[in-house]
């Protein structure tokens, strides 16, 4: 969440700044709940004081054995407490209510990030890598996995619904080879240790990474429990150092994570029905990085980088964008999306986002580090896709396409394909 001392000191700044995103702070609603704790604890201070007074005026009674007036200062005493008592509550009432009107708000924008709202607003940072030219009409990944005999949705269909996928064979195979692939350079060239977590995490988890509140929806949720399915491994890694003070000498920690991931698609409804750009369960290689604040944001160019080092090994043209501010999720400052080329759609499109989340999730799990002064402040945290498994798969099936069906293996995984250069329907 957002430091609470930036709305009680420079409130309309915040409000010009949430603008940006489209996000209309309740400016009216928080200062009437600041002057609710003010006045909460103007009069616990004044009844402190009463107290304190009393307490010496019965010292005072006692050392002249005024019994008759001991026992009305300690009947005045003992009113005094009754009324703390009942400030301590109204008092835990209102700040329970400040954080969570703090909680729903998002994130501050980093300076850097351009204003608006459009995808045309968004700016494009780099590209590398040239479109093939097909001397025969591409196919999307639906028809070559199909023809293949490796994709399925009609039998994914039968077994989950909509929204589902079924690989055998050697697109099952190379599905797996991709995911084996990133996670060998990412923690053999990158410096990341490699993590295994639960496909679960509890509400509190999820709320650290981002509201469970507003995101409920997008979250499959395990019936009687507080248990939700992962829609990345974003949520548990990152909260690996939820409520700890991680020691100075330890940053950075960098952690690789490959898991399956479930979404609802709550607000995709109509949106990319055909194959594998948006199902309920995919593949993502998640890449997770808990830094000193000074650091971020040459982690976040880092970070990037070994996503797109996996694009360039696997010879995948591609495109980094700066999200616009309205596009930028609920808990980053800034995103850069990673937009691999599909022949199949003549299109760009995500496969990875790298987010700064600068303190933002820190502060809502806790996490802090002890600085140089001795003094705790919150870490800041970092995440992105290095990749998505299923997506990568899309690409390397639409871009390496041959004219008879077949697929020629990127060089960079035929070791991990049992030497292969080709994939071909059995």
């Amino acid at each position: 969440m957002i430091d609470i001392q930036l709305l009680r000191n420079s409130i309309d700044t915040v409000a010009a700044r949430l603008g940006t995103r489209g996000y209309e702070l309740d400016v009216s609603g928080f200062e009437k709940l600041e002057k609710h704790r003010k006045d909460i604890q103007t009069t616990t201070e004044q009844l402190q004081s009463q107290r304190n007074a009393v307490s010496k005026q019965i010292g005072q009674a006692k050392a002249r054995k005024d019994e008759a007036l001991v026992g009305a200062l300690m009947a005045q005493a003992a009113d005094f407490g009754d009324k703390l008592k009942q400030m301590e509550v109204q008092n835990e009432s209102v700040q329970a209510r400040l954080r969570e009107f703090v909680s729903l708000i998002p994130n501050l924008t980093h300076g850097s990030v351009p204003v608006g709202s459009r995808p045309e607003d968004c700016a494009e940072q780099r590209r590398w890598g040239e479109a093939r030219k097909f001397d025969f009409a591409a196919r999307d990944h639906v028809d070559i996995g199909a023809a293949l005999g490796g994709l399925d949705f009609d039998t994914a269909a039968k077994l989950a619904g909509a929204r589902f996928a079924v690989m055998k064979g050697g697109v099952a195979r190379l599905h797996r080879a991709l995911a084996q692939f990133m996670l060998d350079v990412h923690t053999t060239e990158h410096g990341y240790t490699e993590a295994y977590v639960p496909y679960m995490v509890s509400g509190a988890c999820a709320d650290g990474v981002s509201s469970l509140a507003k995101f409920k929806g997008d979250l499959f949720k395990i019936e009687d429990r507080d248990l939700y399915l992962i829609p990345t491994a974003e949520y548990p890694v990152t909260n690996f150092v939820r409520d700890e003070i991680v020691p100075l000498e330890k940053l950075p920690l960098k952690f690789v994570c490959h898991s399956p991931c479930f979404r609802s698609e709550a607000g995709a409804a109509g949106k990319d029905t055909r194959g594998m750009i948006r199902n309920h369960q995919f593949d993502k290689v998640e890449l997770v990085q808990i830094v000193h604040p000074s650091q971020s944001y040459l982690a976040h160019e880092e970070l990037t980088g070994h996503a797109e080092a996996i694009l360039k090994k696997l010879e995948l043209p591609y495109r980094v964008v700066t999200l616009c501010t309205g596009d930028t999720g609920f808990s980053a400052a800034k995103t850069y999306d990673i937009e691999v080329w599909l022949p199949g759609q003549n299109a760009f499109r995500e496969i990875s986002s790298c987010s700064n989340f600068e303190a933002f999730q820190a502060r809502r799990m806790q996490a802090r580090f002890r600085n140089d002064k001795g003094k705790t402040e919150p870490v800041h945290t970092l995440n992105g896709s290095g990749l998505a498994v299923g997506r990568t798969l899309i690409a390397v099936l639409e871009n390496f396409q041959n004219a008879d069906g077949s697929i020629t293996i990127p060089a960079a995984l035929r070791d991990y394909m049992g030497g292969a250069e080709k994939l071909s329907r059995p």
